[in-house]
């Protein structure tokens, strides 16, 4: 695998507003003087000042005056997809950014999804479409935009739906590397001291690709580390139970699995909402987590701290010593995990960034060194990793289908990183399924 971001020297403000990048006005249009003598020549110099103006006005429109809209979850499903969204929209303004969101039971609701999605481009003026996270209806959306508007970018976020579906209509798909992950989870959970890995989840989750092969990825790396691996299910938030039921059902269980599986066990969920009563339960009862589905200081931990971080909002680094002190001073270090910034706000943020670097001819769409650019913007100093996505079935590797992830963090005092960025994964888990 390929590491593709480096460290940035300079650190981003990311709630700060920026204006427009580009020039707002045309070229200057040379003239020709009239020569009756000469009219052919008067004749192609005009061809050429109409040409040189319809190249300036495109030019102008590509520079700023075009729109780009992000489609998240809501603030209780997805919070830190919400947060890099209207960070976004905070550098380039609400007159140029569009940002809309899915409904939260959005398996129940698949028409309202797709809907939600394909209305952003009955705007005129719109040129990039971004999902994150790109749940189900997100393809069928995207087929719907390209017929009507084969000009607007799509872009798939963290997707739901399998990666070779979803990128048969959309133009680039970036998900977390569920392939890389899925061992180096478990490696970490083994080289902190952990004997049992404990996978949460629901069936619908389960039958995800991404999700399914992690799971085999993670049994077979725990068999090669000696560990043992236990499958326990939750409820599914989407359902009649809600976030309110899963999240209750969560924070019964969480005593029962630790007395269970012992102190030494490592947690993993696969939905945001089952993080912060996991967390919460973890601190208070023992056992580890390593790092949440979609990893950040601000998914889970807030919550299961009771934080207010008002006053470090868009600061990761205040955002993640604030919540490492208290993690501490809970009695929770060196087993409490998380990436330094978050892999939600970072797509939804670095994804539109990437957008509109495409869209004013600076980025290349799918050369992965362009995204990486767009993705330091919001993880300053951050270490990252990434690949292609190989299909298990063929073996082939997608062409605008990427796999990323951050350096796992274990908070502490202090605190430190695996090192999980510059760990080579056996290609043998690349087509485990």
């Amino acid at each position: 695998m390929r590491k593709f971001l480096s460290v940035m020297t300079a650190t981003v403000m990311l709630a700060v507003a920026l204006s427009a990048c580009g020039n707002s006005g045309g070229a200057t249009i040379k003239t020709v003087e009239e020569d009756a003598s000469a009219a052919a020549a008067s004749t192609t110099a005009a061809e050429e000042a109409k040409e040189s103006t319809a190249a300036a006005e495109t030019e102008a429109s590509a520079e700023g005056d075009y729109h780009i809209g992000i489609v998240t979850g809501s603030v209780s499903q997805s919070e830190d997809d919400r947060r890099g969204a209207e960070a976004f929209q905070a550098k380039y303004g609400e007159d140029r950014v569009i940002l809309a969101t899915y409904p939260d039971n959005f398996t129940e609701e698949l028409e309202t999804t797709i809907q939600t999605i394909v209305n952003l481009s009955d705007d005129e003026d719109m040129k990039a479409i971004i999902v994150n996270q790109a749940i189900p209806g997100t393809t069928e959306a995207f087929r719907q935009i390209k017929e009507r508007r084969p000009d607007i970018i799509c872009i798939a976020g963290e997707s739901h739906e399998d990666l070779p579906e979803i990128g048969s209509a959309a133009d680039l798909v970036c998900n977390n590397d569920f392939v890389a992950r899925g061992y180096l989870i478990i490696r970490t959970a083994h080289e902190l001291g952990c004997d049992t890995f404990v996978h949460i989840s629901f069936p619908r989750h389960l039958s995800y690709e991404t999700m399914s092969r992690r799971v085999a990825i993670m049994k077979a790396a725990c068999e090669e580390f000696g560990m043992k691996f236990v499958m326990e299910s939750a409820p599914d938030p989407t359902t009649d139970v809600g976030v309110p039921g899963a999240q209750a059902y969560i924070a019964e269980h969480v005593p029962e699995w630790v007395e269970k599986y012992g102190q030494n066990s490592a947690y993993f969920c696969t939905n945001d909402a089952h993080t912060e009563p996991l967390l919460r339960g973890l601190l208070e009862n023992g056992g580890y987590f390593i790092e949440a589905d979609l990893p950040s200081p601000l998914m889970g931990y807030p919550g299961a701290l009771g934080l207010d971080l008002t006053e470090e909002a868009g600061d990761f680094e205040k955002i993640l010593a604030k919540v490492e002190s208290s993690v501490v001073e809970k009695g929770g270090a060196g087993r409490f995990g998380t990436w330094a910034y978050s892999y939600g706000y970072t797509v939804s943020a670095g994804l539109a960034q990437h957008a509109m670097n495409v869209i004013d001819g600076k980025s290349e769409l799918t050369d992965i060194d362009d995204i990486s650019k767009a993705y330091e913007e919001f993880s300053p100093g951050a270490a990252w990793n990434g690949s292609n996505y190989t299909n298990a079935d063929t073996g082939v590797k997608a062409d605008n289908t990427f796999l990323i992830y951050q350096d796992t963090y274990i908070m502490g005092d202090p605190g430190h990183y695996m090192g999980s960025t510059d760990v080579e994964v056996p290609e043998k888990y690349f087509t485990t399924k």
